[in-house]
């Protein structure tokens, strides 16, 4: 029998998120959380930063859809548009490795 909110992974239950971009349920451990510091969204990768998060896969394709939605405002409870500028840096700089 299946939980709701898990997924079998490795042998193991484990959490599911919905990537805002795509909109596709993945293994938490797949997507990079996001939180919002001062206006602007920014990467969390170690998932510690304070804040109401939002999951992202970790690929441009992604972002890009989730700016063209406008999902981030809706994915945070925020009125108004949001910087997506530090997640674009971050995501780019894995690109290039």
């Amino acid at each position: 029998m299946r939980r709701h909110g898990k997924l079998e992974y490795g042998g193991q239950a484990a959490p599911l998120r919905t990537c805002v971009g795509c909109r596709i349920r993945t293994v938490k451990s797949e997507l990079l959380r996001l939180v919002v510091v001062e206006g602007r969204v920014v990467p969390d990768p170690l998932g510690r930063l304070p804040g109401r998060g939002a999951s992202l896969h970790p690929t441009l394709r992604c972002l890009e859809l989730a700016e063209r939605r406008r999902a981030f405002p809706r994915a945070f409870r925020v009125t108004g548009p949001l910087d997506a500028t530090p997640v674009r840096a971050h995501l780019e700089g894995l690109d290039a490795d």
